[in-house]
């Protein structure tokens, strides 16, 4: 079973907090609260956004690249998650 489905539920959770602090996030925008408080709540939802992607990527990691017998497709999960990478530290 991919690790997507096997933690289905616990990536849910963390993707509805997610959005419940992108939610806050457009409130406070909307009610024109002190940029400090945006800036606290934009660093919020970036962090809970990082936290998914690393949730994501370390079940990637193990099932897709250390956890494969095949060598060839070991080599090209590894290519895909450098490329991911790179793309998100843009």
């Amino acid at each position: 079973m991919a690790h997507v489905i096997r933690d289905k539920k616990k990536l849910l959770a963390r993707v509805r907090r997610i959005a419940g602090q992108v939610a806050a996030l457009e409130k406070a925008l909307d009610a024109e609260t002190e940029c400090t408080d945006i800036l606290v709540q934009a660093a919020a939802a970036k962090g809970a956004m990082h936290a998914l992607m690393m949730e994501v990527m370390s079940g990637h990691l193990a099932e897709h690249v250390a956890g494969e017998s095949d060598e060839a497709k070991r080599q090209a999960e590894a290519r895909r998650l450098i490329d991911l990478l790179r793309g998100y530290a843009r």
